[in-house]
C-alpha cells in the first residue's frame, strides 16, 4: 500500500541509478560525485548543514546535519552508499540503468543494494526538515562513496579523517527489513547486529618454467594450483554455533529433527545437504568460515609451463577467528603444498557486532509496529561487508535492517542482491521512509 513517502522515494531512487555510479574496485572508478551532488541538491534548506568530501577525484561522499539542542542527547547518523557494482546488460531483461518503473517495481543496478534504502533515508531527513522538525539530539545524513570495494575511498577514509562530521552514537544501514511469518503466527523481521569478517587472501604459487611439449613430471604452478582450488572447495571447517544462529533457527519454518540438526555441530554439514540450494547456501555461510576461490592469474603463452599463478579466495570468518587463525587454517589445507605458497593480505578484518537492548533496538522495534502490528525483531549475522564495521570500531551501535512488504522475502532479496533484473517494489520504498521517520523522532528526540 502506498503512503505520502511513496512517489518521492521512487523519484529519487530512479535518479540514482541513472546516474550509474559504478564502482569496479579500482580506485578512480564510481565517480559518486555525481550521486552526492544530487543528494546535496535535494536535502539543502534551512536548517541543514551540508559538506561533501572526496577522498580522490570524483569519489565524493556528502554529510547533510540536523543539529540537535542538547550536546548530550545521542546522535544518529541514517547512512547509505551511493555506489553500486558492475553489471553484464546482455544478461538483463531491461536497461540496468534505465530506472525503469514496472508493474509497482521499480529496476536497475543498486535497487537492492542499496539505493532503495539511501533513497528512502534522504526523503525521510528531506520530510524532518520541512516538517520544522528541532531534535535534541543530531540527526546526519551520511551519502557515502566505495561501499562495495571495502570503503577505502568512502567510510574507512571519512571516519580516519574526518570523524568529527560523522561521529555516531547510533548508526542505520544496510541490510536487514526483510521478514517471514513463522510456524506461530508471528512475524518476525531481521535486524542485523553484526557481520563476518573479512580475510582476502592473494596465494602466489610457485612452479618451474619448461617448454609445453614436455609436461611429464613438471614443476606446473597452475597444477598445483588447481589442487589448491580444490581443497578449499572441499575443505570443512568446524561450525560456529552461537546466540544469532540460534534465534534464526528458532524462527525457521522447518521440522524439528531439521532444526535439531542445524544447530549440532557434529551434523550440521550433512543436515545442510538435504536443504534446497538456496536455503543451503544461507545456512552454511551463516555458520561456517568460507573459502571461495574466486579470481586467477597466471601463464605467459601457451607452450610455456608456468611458474607463479596468483590465485584470490574470498574468505569470510566467523565472529571469534581471527587472521592468525585463518592463515592457520589456509596452511592446513595446502598440506604439503604450503611450501610452494606465499600467502598475503589483500583485505582484511575481523568480525564485527552490536549489543541489543538498547535505544536504538527499541526504537526499531516500536517502528516496526507501524507497517507490522505485533511483529518481533530477530537478530541476523550479515555475511558479506558493509560499513557499519567502521563505526563499531569506534564504539557505536550499529545495525543493518530497514522495513520491507511482504513481498520482499530473504530469497527474493538474496537472488536480486548483485544479480540479473535487481528492481525493488515502490510499496517498500515508502514503508522504509516512514520507518525512518519515526526511528529518527524517538532517538533524537
Amino acid at each position: 500500500m502506498a503512503n505520502e513517502f511513496t512517489g518521492q522515494t521512487t523519484e529519487l531512487l530512479q535518479t540514482l541509478i541513472r546516474n550509474q555510479c559504478v564502482n569496479d574496485g579500482t580506485p578512480d572508478s564510481g565517480d559518486e560525485i555525481r550521486n552526492a551532488e544530487l543528494l546535496q541538491t535535494y536535502l539543502e534548506g534551512p536548517g541543514v548543514g551540508i559538506e561533501q568530501f572526496a577522498s580522490r577525484p570524483g569519489r565524493g561522499s556528502m554529510v547533510a546535519r540536523i543539529e540537535g539542542s542538547d550536546p548530550t542527547a545521542p546522535t544518529l547518523c541514517l547512512m547509505g552508499h551511493t555506489d553500486v557494482v558492475p553489471v553484464n546488460p546482455a544478461t538483463w531483461t531491461r536497461d540496468p540503468f534505465g530506472g525503469e518503473l514496472i508493474d509497482g517495481e521499480v529496476w536497475g543496478r543498486g535497487a537492492i543494494d542499496m539505493l532503495n534504502i539511501t533513497a528512502s533515508m534522504a526523503v525521510a531527513f528531506r520530510q524532518l526538515t520541512l516538517s520544522g522538525w528541532k531534535p535534541k539530539g543530531t540527526l546526519i545524513y551520511f551519502g557515502v562513496a566505495d561501499e562495495e570495494a571495502g570503503g577505502t575511498w568512502g567510510a574507512e577514509w571519512m571516519c580516519d579523517n574526518h570523524w568529527d562530521a560523522i561521529r555516531s552514537d547510533f548508526v542505520l544501514t544496510e541490510m536487514g527489513g526483510w521478514s517471514n511469518v513463522g510456524p506461530d503466527n508471528v512475524r518476525r523481521v531481521v535486524v542485523n547486529t553484526g557481520e563476518k569478517g573479512i580475510a582476502w587472501r592473494r596465494l602466489r604459487v610457485a612452479g618451474t618454467p619448461a617448454h609445453g611439449s614436455m609436461p611429464f613430471g613438471s614443476d606446473n604452478a597452475l597444477v598445483k594450483t588447481a589442487e589448491i582450488v580444490r581443497r578449499l572447495s572441499q575443505y570443512r571447517p568446524a561450525a560456529h554455533i552461537g546466540d544469532i544462529w540460534k534465534a534464526q533457527v528458532a524462527a525457521m519454518a522447518l521440522p524439528d529433527d531439521l532444526k535439531a540438526g542445524l544447530l549440532d555441530p557434529a551434523r550440521i554439514w550433512e543436515t545442510i545437504e538435504t536443504l534446497p540450494p538456496a536455503l543451503a547456501r544461507t545456512c552454511h555461510a551463516h555458520t561456517h568460515t568460507t573459502f571461495s576461490p574466486n579470481v586467477v592469474r597466471g601463464g605467459q603463452k601457451t607452450n610455456i609451463i608456468p611458474d607463479m599463478v596468483e590465485l584470490e579466495v574470498d574468505i569470510r570468518t566467523m565472529p571469534g577467528t581471527t587472521q592468525a587463525d585463518v592463515d592457520a587454517l589456509l596452511h592446513e589445507i595446502l598440506g604439503e603444498l604450503a611450501h610452494h605458497v606465499q600467502i598475503s593480505a589483500v583485505q582484511q578484518h575481523d568480525s564485527t557486532e552490536s549489543p541489543r537492548g538498547n535505544a536504538l533496538w527499541d526504537a526499531l522495534s516500536g517502528a516496526t509496529q507501524v507497517a507490522y502490528p505485533g511483529a518481533e525483531l530477530i537478530p541476523g549475522l550479515i555475511v558479506g561487508g558493509t560499513d557499519a564495521r567502521f563505526f563499531r570500531d569506534r564504539g557505536a551501535v550499529a545495525y543493518g535492517t530497514g522495513l520491507f512488504s511482504e513481498q520482499v522475502t530473504f530469497e527474493a532479496f538474496g537472488t536480486r542482491f548483485h544479480g540479473n533484473d535487481e528492481r525493488i517494489d515502490t510499496e517498500s520504498l515508502g514503508l522504509a521512509a516512514d520507518f525512518w521517520i519515526h526511528i529518527a523522532k524517538q532517538i533524537c528526540g
